[in-house]
């Protein structure tokens, strides 16, 4: 397709869609050869994770539009895609914390099915009203997770896009309930849906409870460094900007219909990622008591049901699609660390705003 004008980006305020919608105005990587869309539309609820202030540098873009809102509001959804003239959907809203899945199902219920569900009839219904090129160049992209297709064991080939779903968390599967119905649209209605299937993401701006962000503040304020289990469970890490760039290039060159693993390309234990954090934060902004931080490493009680290992097969959308990630997992945690470092008033302002401060204890071990 040609690259869309006005693209509709749900859950834009929270971490991986304030990236991409930072990459779609201008600020991602130049080797992708980015044309700038006319109008980026942001629609997010601003639950606890979605943050405004992600995008606050961006409000007097012209380009830039925000609306506070929900998926599941059919009439809001249906008059955002009539009034914006919208030609690409992509989907990130989401909500996303298997711990939080764990303790309270619902609402990954209502917002990761039911929700996508409500979008993805505004779409179609709004799809079949268009003519010519524009319905031929309509998209709606679901962002996914590698989540849904369970657990590998220590020497299983990594997850490709024909592996069967085995979701085990009611986090993971709910985003296999979201993945079906976006695929059963593509072969009841014919409707131009992708969707991506990604690793474990990192990088500035992501919800102080997930594993990196968690690990750096906890570090730096002194407390312990909480890891699930053994610390032995593997994950594939992928920068979000990388991240960002494979949606791009997914929604603007993947064939409508299909699905397209994305990864890091860098499988590490979780106990290992955490030793590397704080050899990096022992030179980046040493402890006034001189001590490594690796002293506040704890291993606490595992989660129910916790995934062994995740690990992405990404040779479709290298081969098909050109795409590979720019990003080591070095240089990634390099800026990673830095931002965290850098802006310390953002995860400040979370944490005096309590969004599930209770939580943060924990680590997401996935």
């Amino acid at each position: 397709m040609s690259h869309p004008k006005n693209i509709l980006v749900t859950g834009g305020c929270g971490f991986i869609g304030s990236n991409y919608i930072r990459l779609l105005l201008g600020q991602g990587s130049p080797q992708d050869g980015l044309r700038l869309p006319h109008r980026v539309l942001n629609l997010d609820k601003l639950t606890y994770a979605g943050n405004r202030a992600n995008l606050t540098d961006l409000e007097h873009d012209a380009r830039y539009v925000f609306v506070e809102g929900d998926i599941g509001d059919a009439a809001l959804v249906d008059g955002l895609l009539e009034k914006h003239g919208i030609e690409a959907v992509v989907h990130f809203a989401a909500e996303t914390h298997v711990d939080r899945s764990i303790d309270t199902p619902a609402p990954f219920i209502e917002t990761n099915i039911r929700g996508t569900w409500t979008l993805l009839e505004s779409a179609r219904q709004y799809w079949k009203k268009l003519a010519g090129p524009a319905r031929d160049g309509f998209r709606f992209l679901n962002v996914s997770t590698d989540e849904v297709f369970g657990s590998l064991h220590e020497n299983d080939p990594a997850f490709c896009e024909t592996t069967p779903y085995a979701p085990n968390s009611p986090y993971s599967a709910s985003k296999a309930s979201s993945d079906f119905l976006v695929r059963s649209y593509f072969h009841t209605y014919g409707m131009p849906v992708l969707t991506t299937n990604c690793s474990n993401n990192y990088g500035p701006y992501q919800f102080p409870e997930k594993l990196i962000p968690l690990m750096i503040l906890n570090a730096l304020e002194g407390k312990d460094l909480p890891v699930y289990g053994d610390g032995r469970n593997i994950r594939d890490w992928l920068y979000v900007g990388d991240h960002a760039r494979a949606v791009h290039r997914v929604l603007t060159s993947g064939r409508t219909g299909e699905t397209y693993n994305v990864g890091g390309l860098c499988e590490m234990r979780n106990i290992d990622l955490v030793h590397t954090l704080c050899r990096r934060l022992d030179a980046a902004r040493p402890r006034p008591d001189g001590k490594p931080y690796a002293e506040q490493i704890r291993f606490v009680t595992d989660r129910p049901g916790h995934d062994h290992r995740y690990a992405m097969d990404c040779r479709k959308i290298m081969g098909e699609l050109g795409w590979k990630p720019l990003e080591t997992f070095e240089s990634g945690m390099e800026k990673t660390i830095q931002w965290y470092l850098t802006n310390a008033a953002w995860s400040t302002a979370i944490n005096e705003k309590k969004y599930g401060r209770q939580r943060l204890g924990l680590i997401a071990g996935s």
